[in-house]
């Protein structure tokens, strides 16, 4: 193997750039691709992504575009640090230019609205189904990571060598890097977080304890593994780094933005005023929806989920959320999973 390898980031969101700092840190060649070119003028003169991630400078070694067949020429590896819901126009831009025989990273922790498509499968809709796909996830606060605070992740691809790739190159001494393959449980366990992380910050909104809040985040992780097994998920994935791990970070984090949603929610403010007020993207609110549309076609009920889809997309009142969940008959806590849709590789 080289000693070190080309890398772009697909991104300049505040994970998009501290991936692109930890590859530099690593001795990989690094391009950063702004969506906007008045915004990729004010990183290259300032060196610094005062939007997404202030106070922390960028080496003038960074190399930064707003140019996306640039970047994707550049890179022997493209990293997509997209949100969920804008992944697709960028992909369908990507188609245009020469990305065969790259390795595509994705970071987006999310769930397609009306498609109800996972990262990996909306890139795989558009660009092939063959290609080299790795799932980047894990309790990994862009914040932390840019400061050098150490941070265990999880590389996630079918084909293990992929995962292995990404793992020797992308690591360094406080970013620790795990592999698997099961890359539909990354996935799952990435995006719902988010969706139980605005359910959790509603709890501290209203000034409940701790024990609500460890209630909810536990059943809150039942129904995250109910869904994912139902879509061929290991269930173990759940009770790794990108699953529980990535959970807790989210739920408790000053730096969690779906939390932040929540807890604004639990305060009586409005979605749309709430949303209005931020900068980045709370993957949690969009997935919502999503959560919800595949609740209907499979006829699954996952309470906590759908009342956070009813506070969202309904208005509906936080304290009646609380009495709607505290109401349902009781039954034995831990039911067992249907795994018959789960078949180990």
């Amino acid at each position: 193997m080289p000693k070190n390898i080309k890398v772009s980031v697909l991104g300049d969101g505040g994970w998009g750039t501290a991936l692109a700092l930890v590859n530099l840190r690593c001795g990989n060649e690094v391009m950063l691709w702004s969506a906007f070119a008045d915004y990729e003028k004010i990183l290259q003169e300032g060196r610094e992504n005062v939007k997404f991630l202030p106070g922390v400078k960028l080496p003038t070694d960074l190399r930064i575009t707003s140019d996306l067949k640039e970047a994707v020429d550049f890179g022997d590896v493209l990293v997509l640090a997209i949100p969920s819901q804008y992944l697709r126009d960028v992909i369908f831009r990507i188609q245009s230019f020469s990305y065969q025989g790259k390795i595509l990273v994705s970071t987006a922790k999310g769930i397609e609205k009306k498609t109800c498509l996972r990262p990996s499968e909306i890139i795989r809709s558009v660009l092939g189904e063959d290609l080299p796909i790795v799932v980047l996830s894990g309790p990994s606060h862009a914040e932390e990571v840019a400061r050098k605070i150490p941070t265990l992740t999880v590389a996630a691809s079918g084909n293990l060598k992929h995962a292995q790739y990404v793992q020797e190159y992308f690591r360094d001494p406080q970013f620790r890097i795990y592999v698997q393959k099961d890359l539909t449980g990354v996935e799952f366990g990435g995006a719902l977080k988010n969706v139980i992380a605005i359910a959790a910050g509603v709890c501290d909104g209203l000034q409940f304890g701790d024990n609500t809040k460890s209630g909810l985040i536990t059943r809150g992780l039942y129904e995250i593994v109910r869904l994912g097994v139902k879509h061929g998920a290991n269930p173990n994935t759940f009770f790794g780094l990108s699953g529980i791990g990535d959970l807790i970070t989210t739920c408790f984090s000053k730096h969690g933005r779906n939390l932040h949603v929540g807890r604004e929610l639990g305060k009586g403010r409005k979605i749309k005023d709430i949303l209005g007020e931020m900068a980045m993207v709370a993957e949690g609110v969009d997935t919502s929806l999503s959560v919800h549309q595949l609740c209907e076609r499979e006829a699954l009920q996952l309470p906590i989920m759908g009342e956070v889809y009813q506070m969202l997309f309904h208005d509906k009142d936080p304290g009646e959320v609380v009495e709607t969940l505290l109401s349902r008959t009781p039954f034995e806590e831990w039911k067992a999973f249907d795994f018959s849709s789960f078949q180990p590789k």
